[in-house]
């Protein structure tokens, strides 16, 4: 019987895979903050929880589980509040045995891969905000992953959106450059993507509403997710919900509700 060729054989790269492989990832946490003090304490709430130490930490995680080794660390609590850090990160000398390192699904939890990375960083900024009219107080995370080499930086999704309260999520994916293959040929894209959406894991999947705008010829991938279980104590910063009246409560909820739908449609209804 004639074998059958692999239509989508795996590159063989002239020299090192020169793709950069490219993720942004935002979160954003939803807060209803009554009083002037229940907002203040709610912002310094949030630059306690993700202080630069802690985000130290999980981009710590995410090195591990993409693959790399950490070469430099800068970091910085600001004032009057939010954090950065920043991450130089190298390749591992080799990639570990077993997987398919280039299949399109869900990536791992941390302490469970190693990989393939060189020339690449990770970068972390928080954004706590609140304003004084209405209540509503917003935490925005932006976390980037550059890499280059054999896997993606998606393999680091499921542990960041479980790493933050996430009530809206952005993602941007996208591969640059090209690299060649031991004919010469260039390849602008080493492995099989149709959607973000296939490397969550099931339970986030589920767990959220999602939209994609991809632009496939260019390599551009984006995916917009919205919380779909709404819990109102949840989202009260420093109050009960047997502090408000059922006419109050409705009213809250609606203006968290409203947040949530401006920032993930990205306009400002009426």
């Amino acid at each position: 019987m004639p074998v059958e060729k692999d239509p989508n054989p795996k590159i063989t790269p002239h020299g090192f895979n020169n793709l950069t492989k490219s993720l942004s990832f935002n979160i954003f946490d939803i807060s209803y903050a009554q009083t002037e003090q229940h907002r203040q304490e709610y912002i310094e709430y949030i630059d306690e929880l993700y202080n630069a130490e802690r985000l130290t930490e999980i981009l710590t995680n995410v090195t591990r589980i993409i693959g790399a080794n950490v070469l430099n660390i800068a970091r910085e609590d600001y004032e009057p509040q939010g954090a950065s850090v920043t991450m130089l990160i190298a390749e591992h000398e080799k990639l570990p045995e077993g997987g398919d390192w280039e299949a399109e699904e869900p990536g791992p939890m941390p302490d469970a891969i190693v990989g393939h990375l060189d020339k690449s960083h990770v970068t972390v900024h928080t954004y706590p905000e609140s304003h004084p009219d209405g209540g509503i107080s917003t935490f925005r995370v932006d976390v980037d992953v550059s890499t280059c080499g054999v896997i993606s930086p998606l393999r680091a999704l499921n542990y960041l959106i479980h790493s933050f309260d996430s009530d809206i999520v952005t993602i941007d994916y996208r591969v640059r450059g090209f690299t060649r293959d031991r004919n010469g040929t260039k390849h602008y894209i080493d492995h099989d993507i149709n959607s973000i959406q296939n490397f969550f894991s099931e339970d986030t999947q589920n767990a959220y509403q999602m939209i994609d705008v991809n632009v496939y010829q260019e390599n551009i991938f984006h995916t917009k997710m919205l919380l779909k279980d709404f819990d109102i104590d949840n989202y009260l910063f420093g109050s009960g919900r047997d502090q408000f009246s059922t006419e109050e409560l409705e009213d809250i909820e609606g203006r968290l509700r409203k947040e949530m739908l401006e920032i993930f449609y990205s306009r400002n209804m009426e």
